[in-house]
């Protein structure tokens, strides 16, 4: 695919025209949100320069996508959230935020991937009979440890709590985990209404 990095590595850029239509200069083809979102899951190191003033527009355009993908129906990011954080910004902690926040879905990302290789390792081994459970409570305690850094989330801060163990057939385990996402749900539902 053009839209990949180049051998050297080389960052994409993206032209914004006035039209608001959007240029990759590296496939030399028109591109949508829905282009830059795949080209991000894939790894793919991009710039967004509007074509006139030649302003830095990448943040923009970031938010733009998260947008677009926050109203498709399936929603990340949960209220109370967004809240929070839209009450950081012009306060004493908005030079901290984002560092933090980067380096927790960081750390969120490799616990992820040392998941994927664990199950790789262990083949035939069912998902959700251990290892999930086990990095849930880690994540869990981790995520009630940071939030009491911030005096406005403490309060709302899920406790970390013994997650029951996932049955040995797959059927059950897959069951299992639903029913923990369901509860999760239900407690992101709950933290997000005033």
């Amino acid at each position: 695919m053009a839209d990949r990095k180049s051998a050297s590595d080389e960052t994409v850029v993206i032209k914004k025209y006035a039209n608001r239509r959007l240029y990759n200069t590296a496939s030399s083809a028109y591109v949508t949100l829905d282009d830059l979102a795949r080209m991000v899951r894939e790894g793919v190191d991009f710039v967004v320069y509007d074509a006139r003033t030649n302003e830095d527009l990448t943040r923009q355009i970031l938010t733009q996508i998260i947008f677009e993908e926050e109203s498709r129906g399936e929603a990340l990011l949960p209220v109370q959230f967004l809240r929070q954080l839209i009450g950081f910004y012009g306060g004493q902690m908005q030079g901290v935020l984002p560092g933090y926040l980067e380096m927790s879905l960081d750390n969120f990302s490799r616990q992820q991937e040392q998941i994927r290789s664990q199950f790789t390792k262990a083949f035939g081994a069912t998902p959700g009979a251990g290892l999930l459970d086990e990095m849930a409570r880690r994540n869990m305690a981790l995520f009630s440890e940071a939030m009491k850094m911030w005096p406005g989330f403490a309060a709302g801060a899920p406790r970390p709590e013994e997650p029951p163990k996932a049955a040995a057939g797959g059927d059950d385990a897959l069951a299992e985990m639903r029913r923990q996402m369901d509860e999760m749900r239900a407690r992101l539902d709950k933290l997000s209404k005033p």
